[in-house]
């Protein structure tokens, strides 16, 4: 282990128990953990011309003082002190905030050196920081650490130089020269001086550089080290179809694939042959055919004498697959089942023995594919819808069901590149980013909420045309902290409009499974013209008759989640639409409608929704499998991470890298991480 993870911070000199106590809870426990703990932005302190400033950005300025300054003070010890100086030929009014002990040093007459956030618009700066007299541009930047308790910046800054000061020399190189000098990084040493102690912008930018690609270079060689061991674990099973017959059965598909679809297919079926274990995500909007694919899949399993399971979210997405897989597959005599808890007694017992003895070639269910009872004769492909709506554990049981059999992930939440192959960088990602042809693309309009009576005309228009519609609203009761229309407002407004002309069903989650089931069961049959829900409706509903979605307040939902919404229409031939109602007051709120509005491409929408809610919240909610870099940023940097990735995977699948000496640090680092004993999560 590194000398610098056994050294408490308490061997840092002032750093007593108690300060020890503070710096614990940021997660700084040793003087390793200090020397990592980079600044989250910097100061800038470089004198700059008024010119270049653009409105509200910080700015350092130095000018002569020239008028004597005057203290306001208002409400409970709050004070407001001003003066003005002239710099650049300009005169510009300085405010201070709660620091009226200043006044005896703004003396007229003196240069005097401020710096703060600059509003071009009156000519004035609110400052935070003041020198007096000229100075020399020594040190321009200043690291900003994050704090806790009574720690201030300065001491931060103050522990943080004595720790490198003492232990600097225990820093060692871990990336190989090779590699350095391939893309001219600084050494690991001088990365962490500058990041902590910059002089200036360039230095910076190269620091973080290197930083940064060390970073994703530690966390893509653990994801293709855990790659390589899904790949080849004992029992991985190759499945010999024969290919002209799996391409008669392509060709009589009722449509063409896609070039999107054949290159999934392609890659699909390469790990189906080969002899180590698939771990695959299938990525692709709603409708790009993933369904199709995935039965292309079953086929080829089927004829080589193994079984599949598909295991899907809920009951009625388990139905929905399983009409369309009998469809496409039943004609070529493979057999296909449904359970869900559903599936009771007689019929129970008779599925269970028919998969157990091989008679049934393809099951299809809920979380019930994973019950003890249920045993199959020999299972060779694994295929999840949605996966993540299962627990690991979950989908780990699946897979023993089987001797180590092939795995498909399948999502219709379009994950960005970046995200893709770091949050799922143990597996091969393959994306459909191609729709089949003719599909309409739902017609999205952005409306204001006092135009909610001509949407409930269009949508009587629709459902006079004999479609339906969804209202999506973003809470079940009111809210007195959210002044948000909600579920059972809406359906009431609805009722009371309609009498009895329209009807209106209502679903939300504090509905029984059952409950739900049933009201979706009645949309689906078309005893329902309009369902107010909630967004349990999000994944897992193909009502093709549906061709209108009404998102109330839209502003409230993230990108991928509008998106998925209006993805549950535009399912049949009929022109389809998408109204957003909302009133955003924030500025990221009327990007969002922007964006909805203008494009219908997933991808699209999930690389626009990364930046602007970032990596770690992209899945609704702080997610283990998002790692948080130090320096790096994988919206920012990620042209870095593929390079990265890249890296990686030729370390560890072509040059062997626990044997080659060049290598050594890297393998010694990660084992430090335990890498190469920790037990790696299916």
């Amino acid at each position: 282990m590194s000398e610098l993870k056994k050294i408490p911070t308490t061997e840092i000199k002032g750093i007593g128990e108690e300060t020890a106590k503070t710096l614990k809870e940021l997660g700084l426990s040793t003087v390793h953990d200090l020397l990592w703990n980079f600044p989250y932005r910097y100061e800038d302190y470089r004198l700059r011309d008024l010119s270049e400033v653009a409105h509200e950005e910080r700015i350092t300025v130095q000018g002569e003082i020239l008028t004597e300054a005057t203290v306001a003070f208002y409400g409970r010890k709050k004070s407001k002190l001003s003066f003005r100086v002239s710099t650049e030929g300009q005169v510009i009014k300085i405010d201070f905030f709660n620091q009226p002990y200043l006044k005896s040093k703004i003396i007229v007459g003196e240069i005097v050196t401020i710096s703060g956030k600059w509003d071009k618009s009156r000519a004035q700066i609110t400052a935070s920081k003041i020198k007096l007299g000229a100075v020399e541009n020594e040190e321009e930047l200043e690291g900003v650490y994050r704090l806790k308790g009574t720690l201030r910046n300065k001491t931060m800054q103050k522990y943080t130089r004595l720790a490198f000061d003492s232990y600097s020399k225990d820093i060692e190189e871990v990336i190989p020269t090779n590699l350095l000098e391939k893309y001219q990084l600084i050494d690991r040493l001088e990365a962490v001086r500058i990041l902590h102690f910059p002089k200036n912008n360039e230095e910076l930018k190269q620091a973080r550089r290197r930083m940064v690609y060390e970073e994703f270079l530690l966390f893509q060689l653990k994801m293709q080290f855990f790659r390589k061991i899904e790949r080849e674990k004992s029992g991985g099973i190759s499945i010999n179809y024969d290919v002209e017959d799996l391409r008669h059965y392509i060709d009589s598909l009722p449509f063409p694939l896609t070039k999107a679809q054949k290159r999934v297919v392609n890659e699909i079926c390469g790990d189906m042959l080969s002899h180590f274990h698939m771990n695959r995500l299938l990525q692709g909007d709603v409708g790009s055919g993933k369904t199709v694919v995935a039965s292309i899949a079953m086929y080829a399993a089927a004829k080589s004498g193994f079984q599949s399971a598909l295991m899907v979210p809920t009951e009625i997405l388990a139905e929905q697959h399983a009409n369309s897989l009998v469809e496409l597959l039943q004609p070529f005599d493979i057999t296909v089942g449904l359970l869900t808890s559903s599936v009771k007694g007689k019929r129970r017992r008779e599925l269970l023995a028919m998969l157990e003895n091989g008679s049934v070639d393809v099951l299809i269910g809920t979380h019930a594919l994973i019950q003890d009872e249920v045993i199959y004769h020999r299972l060779g492909l694994v295929i999840t819808d949605e996966q993540h709506r299962f627990g690991v554990a979950q989908r780990r049981i699946l897979r023993e069901k089987g001797e180590y059999p092939d795995v498909l992930f399948m999502t219709a939440t379009p994950i960005p590149r970046t995200l893709a192959i770091t949050a799922f960088g143990e597996m091969d990602v393959s994306i459909i980013d191609e729709l089949p042809a003719g599909r309409k693309e739902i017609e999205t309009y952005w409306v204001k909420h006092q135009m909610l009576d001509r949407v409930i005309g269009f949508m009587e228009k629709e459902i006079d045309k004999g479609h339906q519609v969804y209202i999506i609203c973003p809470l079940i009761e009111e809210s007195e902290k959210l002044d948000v229309q909600n579920a059972i407002d809406v359906f009431n407004i609805l009722q009371n409009k309609w009498g009895t002309k329209y009807v209106p069903g209502l679903m939300h989650g504090k509905l029984l499974p059952a409950d739900k089931e049933q009201i979706m069961r009645d949309f689906n049959d078309k005893k329902i013209d309009c369902l107010v829900s909630t967004t349990v409706v999000e994944v897992g509903v193909n009502v093709p008759n549906a061709t209108m979605m009404v998102i109330y307040d839209a502003d409230r939902f993230g990108l991928a989640q509008l998106h998925q919404l209006r993805g549950r229409v535009g399912r049949g031939a009929d022109q389809s639409y998408c109204i957003l109602i909302a009133d955003p007051k924030t500025e990221v709120g009327k990007e969002r409608m922007m964006i909805m509005s203008e494009t219908n491409d997933g991808f699209v929408v999930s690389e626009r929704d990364l930046e602007l809610r970032g990596p770690g919240d992209f899945f609704g909610r702080k997610q283990s499998g998002v790692p948080e870099f130090k320096v790096a940023d994988m919206v920012h940097d990620y042209r870095v991470l593929e390079i990265a990735r890249q890296d990686a995977v030729h370390m560890i699948f072509e040059e062997n890298m626990l044997e080659n000496k060049v290598y050594a640090k890297l393998v010694a680092l990660l084992e430090e991480e335990g890498v190469f004993t920790e037990q790696k999560l299916d």
